[in-house]
């Protein structure tokens, strides 16, 4: 009898990796941060993730079941972690009906829009959250006083570091005095969005998931290389107005966009070295928003206008086809 060879489509051997498998190896990196926020600010910031969670879950189905009329896929993870994320940009007493508006605007405007998975040209969570933010920018920029390691306080506010670097920008004289010690920005001991406030919660997700190979270092190293480098020229010319590098970093939601929101597979370019110039770009954007832009934190419109780059970067920096041999012209000496 004669052996029959069954020939199917590639890929012939699977590397293991899947959609849900990468979504969820992210949220996972994410509970050392959200385990803080909810330390940190109680059962507001529970309630916060949950609403998004929900509303994430349910315009998706809705969109996709009744609008587009495909078969959906609530749970392959990508719908909680947009919602998560933008959980995690947001303040932890924010009214619920705008935590639903920013949700339906992420995933509707952000993701659907385009087609859904795969297809959106901007970060989701990035999209519901400066949409909050043009149109609500009181309630965006409401802080609740948080003693170290104590509830927050409903009705009462303080400023963010970021607020207080832009104040000295601007000329205030000892708003840097003002700004938290570098070991509590680092342990997470000051005002501001729900999951950007803790370095080191943010920099051990960083390190799960560059073991686990979920994603490669080049844009988050070269978002943080840049931010240190160029804040750090500014603080040499003048310490007294611009913030050190140290503080730049530790501040606002620079770790959180470099980790978690510069990374995002759809919306960044697929190859080392443009990936390594997406970054630098974010990094130099961010600190120039910060410095001369009218909002106090550039980092999330950063990612949005290199988003919009993307492809282009991914049409001049192309992955080499496999088996593909790069030719070498010599020139020879006449």
């Amino acid at each position: 009898m004669e052996n029959r060879i069954i020939v199917s489509p590639s890929p012939h051997i699977h590397s293991g990796d899947s959609i849900s498998k990468n979504m969820y190896g992210v949220l996972i990196a994410l509970i050392p941060a959200f385990l803080f926020s909810v330390y940190q600010f109680g059962w507001h910031s529970l309630l916060v993730t949950a609403i998004c969670v929900l509303t994430c879950c349910l315009t998706e189905y809705f969109i996709t079941t009744f609008m587009l009329r495909r078969k959906n896929y609530i749970f392959d993870g990508s719908a909680i972690l947009t919602a998560v994320l933008l959980a995690f940009n947001l303040p932890s007493t924010l009214p619920w009906w705008i935590v639903v508006i920013g949700s339906i605007i992420a995933i509707a405007i952000g993701k659907m829009a385009f087609g859904g998975l795969g297809n959106n040209i901007f970060n989701p969570a990035l999209v519901g959250r400066v949409f909050l933010l043009i149109a609500f920018p009181a309630q965006m920029t409401t802080w609740p006083v948080v003693s170290h390691f104590a509830k927050a306080v409903d009705g009462e506010t303080m400023a963010t570091p970021l607020s207080f670097m832009k104040e000295a920008i601007k000329g205030t004289e000892g708003a840097l005095e003002q700004i938290p010690s570098s070991l509590d920005l680092f342990l997470g001991l000051n005002p501001g969005s729900m999951g950007e406030i803790s370095a080191i919660a943010l920099l051990i997700g960083l390190v799960y998931m560059l073991a686990r190979k979920i994603i490669t270092w080049h844009t988050p190293i070269s978002i943080l290389l840049t931010v240190f480098v160029f804040s750090g020229i500014l603080y040499l010319v003048n310490p007294s107005i611009y913030p050190s590098p140290i503080t730049h970093l530790l501040t606002g939601g620079l770790m959180l966009g470099a980790i978690f929101m510069a990374t995002d597979y759809v919306s960044s370019p697929i190859t080392s070295r443009g990936q390594l110039i997406y970054g630098v770009s974010i990094g130099l954007l961010t600190v120039i928003i910060r410095t001369w832009g009218a909002y106090p934190e550039g980092m999330s419109f950063a990612i949005l206008i290199m988003n919009a780059f993307t492809p282009i970067i991914n049409l001049y920096f192309k992955p080499k086809h496999f088996g593909e041999k790069v030719k070498k012209v010599k020139e020879v000496a006449k």
